[in-house]
């Protein structure tokens, strides 16, 4: 069962970038700093949109040989019709299980349009993915491998099961966040408080950014204002 947060907290929650959330849940201490996050070669496509946030409807992809039945690569209405399962809005998350992923792209114009159709914001996937201009007019997010300018033989293995991507494992209905820095999975246990912890951390960075732009800069002064935080941060 997917647990979807109140729409206040979501709306919250999506008004921070990645690393000001990531610096939350780090101070909450609800996993360890080197998990929760896509790695690897995994990059954000646009860079310039605003935060994605959304729910995870997961499947894994090959487009390097032929499905074993099926038709066109895009023409998976029951495949579709579980993203009705998640709350909205919703991530594509496709796992490209070829030995060598990003081969063909599964993802572009004709599958964002769709995924858009079902409250989809974007799509996080180790595969390739193409017609980024037109996605992009779209307001559609991607998180890719790669390119590629060929559908080759893209299609669907299964779905709704556990997926990984860049050494984040997945399952539907997780809560993932991401912008130009990458994305992460947001605990949903911890989702309520992280905005107001972000922005305590805020405030605590803002004193060291002030003494750091002061006009007469010294060591001092910094050591004062790192003592500051250090203090600030002991009684929250």
């Amino acid at each position: 069962m997917v647990h979807a947060l109140s729409q206040i907290d979501f709306n919250r929650l999506k008004r921070l970038d990645t690393c000001s959330a990531a610096n939350a849940i780090e101070r909450l201490n609800v996993r360890l700093r080197n998990e929760g996050f896509v790695r690897d070669s995994v990059r954000c496509v646009f860079p310039s949109m605003a935060p994605m946030l959304g729910y995870a409807v997961t499947a894994t992809i090959r487009s390097s040989t032929q499905p074993i039945t099926g038709g066109w690569y895009y023409d998976r209405v029951d495949w579709w019709s579980s993203f009705l399962e998640v709350p909205a809005p919703r991530v594509m998350v496709l796992q490209d299980v070829d030995q060598a992923p990003a081969f063909g792209a599964f993802v572009g114009e004709i599958h964002a349009n769709i995924a858009a159709a079902f409250d989809c914001v974007g799509c996080v996937t180790n595969g390739a993915v193409r017609d980024v201009h037109a996605v992009e007019r779209l307001g559609f997010h991607l998180f890719a491998g790669g390119f590629s300018p060929s559908h080759a033989y893209a299609h669907i293995v299964e779905w709704g099961s556990p997926v990984e991507i860049g050494g984040l494992k997945i399952q539907q209905g997780d809560l993932l966040h991401g912008d130009c820095h990458g994305v992460q999975q947001i605990p949903v246990g911890a989702a309520p408080a992280i905005p107001d912890v972000a922005e305590e951390l805020r405030r605590s960075e803002q004193i060291i950014i002030e003494a750091c732009r002061a006009p007469r800069f010294t060591v001092d002064a910094l050591s004062i204002a790192l003592e500051r935080v250090k203090h600030q941060q002991s009684r929250a």
